[in-house]
């Protein structure tokens, strides 16, 4: 069977980065994350960044495009990051975190990413820097 998509958003804002700190599971439990979550049945992966932005954050957003690469999560699912831009709302833990922050360029380093978000971020980070993020 296929590895399950999980969607996670690079979710731009006035030259920031989104880092959402999960609130489960326990071993996830502090460490940060790019939001996002599964691919329902007949979904895109565009159309599932929106839904789990709304759900999760409060925000409307519109995904850009696909960062290349794709990382393993376990238990049959695997990684795939889109940018995104904010669209609208004020982006609030409403769901699996308990903490947002908007990072800067040169604030990127200072949360405890989750290792399989690390490559993404390392990406989105740089897209950043270089002001090619949308």
């Amino acid at each position: 069977m296929a590895d399950r998509v999980v969607v996670g958003g690079a979710l731009y804002d006035r030259g920031r980065l989104l880092a959402a700190r999960r609130s489960a599971p326990p071993e996830l439990a502090g460490r940060w994350e790019l939001p996002g979550g599964k691919l329902e049945p007949g979904e895109s992966a565009e159309q599932a960044l929106v839904r789990e932005l709304r759900e999760e954050l409060g925000v409307e957003a519109e995904p850009l495009e696909r960062i290349p690469g794709e990382w393993p999560l376990g238990r049959g699912l695997v990684l795939h990051v889109w940018t995104a831009r904010l669209t609208s709302g004020e982006a609030r833990p409403l769901e699996d975190h308990d903490e947002l922050r908007w990072l800067g360029p040169d604030e990127i380093d200072t949360v405890d990413w989750l290792a399989q978000d690390r490559p993404a971020v390392a990406e989105a980070a740089r897209r950043l820097r270089a002001g090619t993020h949308g």
